[in-house]
């Protein structure tokens, strides 16, 4: 039971909650994407459902359609009726993202499966960064591949008397991301999640709030190219907390 104390934080929780369903929901949001299309995989240039040519060239995508022809650098957005594609480029590799409103997925969405407030799984953590800054390490993507994981030092915290560490990357902002599995991973919850820690203070303090584990973005669509937890980034503790799984639509 949450008490009275904890109700500003529960609060909190049920906005973030609100904001987080309307933006994977939204119509660009990771929902909508049908399609990640390499451009190395179509050595013709003709991606599927896609009209055009598309090639590389050199630090940019040349898309030709009727003769005439476009460059497009990362993350250029062509709008194609009520579709964006989207340019990415990944370790050297170029593709195009197809973003559609209309995606199966996004019209049969009706929520996410997440666990309500419980602050015993707001901790305190304390960051410790690499030696030298960071440190890369190659991991497993969900489409098979395996690409370069930025880390940048160890999220340490202690869980119902029990201590655990996550290798952890930092964001621009400064907040921490950990990709990290649990032992309700693959069972009662999505096969690994997401977690973003604030930045920590001056000492590496910061909190470890699993209640906002979330989703990847591979588990709206399979089209993303989530990295996989890193060794060592799967807890012996099952974290029955945050998201869980995409919601089901009640049976009729």
């Amino acid at each position: 039971m949450t008490d009275a104390t904890d109700v500003p934080a529960a609060d909190a929780f049920e906005q973030w909650q609100e904001e987080r369903t309307a933006s994977v929901s939204a119509p660009y949001g990771p929902l909508s994407l049908t399609g990640t299309h390499w451009i190395d995989d179509h050595p013709d240039g003709r991606l599927p459902a896609i009209p055009g040519t598309w090639r590389v060239d050199g630090d940019t995508v040349v898309r030709t359609l009727d003769g005439e022809e476009t460059r497009l650098g990362a993350d250029a957005t062509v709008t194609l009726g009520e579709r964006r594609l989207v340019v990415i480029v990944r370790e050297g590799l170029w593709g195009v993202r197809d973003f559609d409103p209309a995606s199966p997925a996004r019209t049969a969405f009706v929520g996410i499966d997440a666990t309500p407030y419980d602050p015993d799984w707001s901790v305190e953590g304390r960051f410790t960064p690499y030696e030298g800054g960071h440190t890369d390490i190659r991991v497993e993507n969900a489409d098979g591949r395996k690409r370069a994981l930025g880390l940048a030092g160890e999220l340490a915290f202690t869980l119902a008397g029990q201590e655990h560490t996550l290798q952890v990357a930092q964001q621009p902002d400064g907040r921490l991301w950990a990709v990290f599995a649990d032992a309700t991973s693959g069972r009662s919850s999505y096969r690994f999640r997401f977690l973003y820690p604030q930045a920590p203070d001056a000492e590496g303090r910061t909190t470890v709030d699993l209640n906002r584990a979330t989703l990847p973005p591979c588990a709206f669509a399979d089209h993303f190219v989530c990295p996989f937890p890193p060794p060592g980034n799967t807890l012996t503790v099952g974290v029955e907390a945050g998201e869980r799984n995409l919601a089901t639509a009640p049976s009729v």
